[in-house]
C-alpha cells in the first residue's frame, strides 16, 4: 500500500492531522510536547486513493530528551519508507530554527514533499508567516485540523500525488496473501513488549528503551508470515490508574483495552525475571473478561535463575505461572528471550497450534456423552439452601459469531435450575471437557439454563 508519512516539531499538529486523514481517533492527541513518539500507522479514509498514513514522533524540542536520537531514527524510517511526505509546521508559532534544520534534512530525500502549514484557523492568518516560504517548499496549504479547515483540499492534494502511482500498482497482480490475526501485545510497562514486536519483524518499528511507558499510543503493524497479512497491536504499557501521571497515560490505558477487545489473539507479555505483579494479574483478568484467546510468553528467560539446569528453570517457571495467574488457566506459555533471540519461533508455532485446535468443534453427541460420563463419575453435590441437586438434562455447543478468526466455544446447559450449578462443578466440568477436547489458549463458557415448566390447567 502507498504510504504517506506525516513529519514535523513537537506539537504542531501532526496527530490531529492524521486522525483528520484517517477519518478517526487514532493517534493520541494532546497539547503536551513529544506524545508522539514512535510511528503510529492507520489506512486513510479520505483521500481516494488507497494509502497507508504514518504519524512520527516529533523532531527536536522533545519533552524527553533521552529519546531524541530514537524519535529522529523513527521519523527517517518513515521518510525513507514513504511515497509522499507532508512536512507539517505551525502558523501561530511561525518559523522556527528545528523547522529551518527539519527542512534541510527534507531536501536532501527524492520523495515529493508538499508542506502543510497547520493552525491556519482564520483568514486573517493568510499572510501571517510569509517566512515559511524560506524552506524552500513553496508557499504551503493553510489547514487547521482542530476545526477542520481545508481538509478536504488536504486529502485532493495526497490523491494528486498517488493516484498516478496507483495506476501503475494495479498493472500488478494482487497479493495473494490472506487476511490473518490481529494480535495485540499486552502487558505492563517495560515488560519487553515493543522489543518482542522489534524481534519478530527484525525491524526496530518501535522504540525501545528501559524507561517504563515508552510506547504510549496503542500502534498497528502490518507482518506477513507463511502468506498471511497479520496485525501486530503493540499496546501501552498498562499501570494502575492511581499511579497514572498524566492524562495521556489515561488515554493510553484505555486505548490498551480496547485493543485487547478488538484482538483476535493476545500475548500477555511478563518479565519472567522481576515476576509476575498485581498489574499483571489485572491485565490478565481484563484478557479473560473479554473471552479472548491468549498465550503467555514469559520475556526475559535468560535472566531467569541462570545458574540453574534448564529443567528446573521451567519447573519454577511453570509454578510461578501457574500459581500467580490460574484464573487464566486456559492460557499456555512459552519462555522466550527478545532481547537475546532466544526462543522467538516457539511463540507463532503455539499461535498456530492454538488456531488449528480451535478449529475441532465438538459434536452435540460427544458433549452429552462426555458429561453424562462426569456425572457419573463425580454427581454434582446437594444444594443445602434449596435441597436440590444439579441435573444436567441436554447440552449443546455453540460457537459466538464475534469470534471468527479462532472460534470460542460456548457450552450451553440446560437444566433444572441454573442456581444449583456452583462454581466449583462448573470448572469440574469444564476440566472433563478439557480432558477430551483440550482447546490451548481458547476459553471456553459453560452457561446454564433453566428448565420452563409448562403451565398447569385445571
Amino acid at each position: 500500500m502507498l504510504t504517506v508519512a506525516i513529519v514535523g516539531r513537537p506539537n504542531v499538529g501532526k496527530s490531529a492531522l492524521f486522525n483528520r486523514l484517517a477519518g478517526r481517533r487514532i493517534a493520541i492527541v494532546h497539547n503536551q510536547p513529544g506524545v508522539t513518539r514512535d510511528r503510529i500507522s492507520a489506512p486513510a479514509s479520505l483521500p481516494q486513493t488507497p494509502c497507508e498514513l504514518i504519524d512520527t514522533g516529533g523532531i527536536g524540542e522533545g519533552a524527553d530528551a533521552s529519546f531524541s536520537d530514537a524519535v529522529q531514527t523513527e521519523a527517517e524510517l518513515a521518510m525513507a519508507s514513504a511515497d509522499l511526505i507532508l512536512f507539517v509546521v505551525d502558523a501561530r508559532s511561525g518559523l522556527t530554527s528545528v523547522d529551518e534544520a527539519l527542512g534541510r534534512v527534507l531536501r536532501k530525500t527524492q520523495t515529493p514533499i508538499e508542506l502543510i502549514i497547520n493552525k491556519s484557523d482564520t483568514d486573517s492568518q493568510e499572510d501571517d508567516g510569509s517566512e515559511f516560504a524560506r524552506l524552500g517548499f513553496g508557499t504551503g496549504l493553510r489547514t487547521s485540523a482542530e476545526h477542520g479547515r481545508n481538509i478536504q483540499a488536504l486529502a485532493d492534494l495526497v490523491d494528486e500525488h498517488l493516484s498516478p502511482i496507483q495506476e501503475k500498482i494495479e498493472e500488478v497482480a494482487e497479493s495473494t496473501e490472506r487476511d490473518g490475526l490481529k494480535i495485540a501485545v499486552v502487558g505492563r510497562p517495560n515488560a519487553g513488549k515493543s522489543s518482542l514486536i522489534n524481534a519478530i519483524l527484525k525491524d526496530e518499528r518501535t522504540i525501545v528503551s528501559d524507561i517504563a511507558g515508552t510506547t504510549r499510543d496503542a500502534v498497528d503493524i502490518p507482518y506477513s508470515r507463511d502468506g498471511e497479512r497479520h496485525t501486530l497491536i503493540d499496546t501501552a504499557g498498562l499501570r494502575q490508574r492511581s499511579k497514572m501521571d498524566t492524562s495521556v497515560e489515561v488515554f493510553s490505558a484505555m486505548r490498551s483495552e480496547r485493543s485487547i477487545r478488538r484482538a483476535d489473539l493476545c500475548l500477555l507479555v511478563i518479565d519472567l525475571d522481576a515476576g509476575i505483579t498485581a498489574m499483571d494479574r489485572k491485565i490478565a483478568s481484563t484478557i479473560q473478561k473479554e473471552n479472548k484467546p491468549c498465550l503467555i510468553v514469559a520475556n526475559k528467560w535468560d535472566l531467569y535463575h541462570p545458574d540453574l539446569p534448564k529443567h528446573e528453570r521451567l519447573e519454577k517457571a511453570t509454578d510461578h505461572i501457574k500459581r500467580e495467574l490460574f484464573f487464566l488457566h486456559y492460557a499456555p506459555f512459552t519462555c522466550v528471550s527478545a532481547m537475546k533471540n532466544q526462543s522467538l519461533g516457539l511463540v507463532f508455532k503455539m499461535i498456530n497450534e492454538i488456531r488449528r485446535e480451535a478449529q475441532k468443534h465438538i459434536t452435540t453427541g460427544q458433549l452429552n456423552r462426555l458429561l453424562g460420563d462426569a456425572l457419573l463419575k463425580n454427581a454434582p453435590p446437594q444444594n443445602k439452601s434449596l435441597k436440590k441437586r444439579l441435573k444436567i438434562l441436554y447440552a449443546t455447543p455453540a460457537v459466538n459469531d464475534k469470534y471468527r478468526a479462532i472460534p470460542v466455544p460456548e457450552i450451553i446447559l440446560f437444566v433444572n435450575d441454573k442456581r444449583l450449578l456452583s462454581d466449583n462443578y462448573s470448572q469440574y466440568l469444564e476440566n472433563q471437557i478439557r480432558e477430551r477436547y483440550p482447546h490451548p489458549g481458547v476459553p471456553l463458557n459453560l452457561s446454564a439454563r433453566s428448565r420452563r415448566r409448562p403451565d398447569k390447567k385445571g
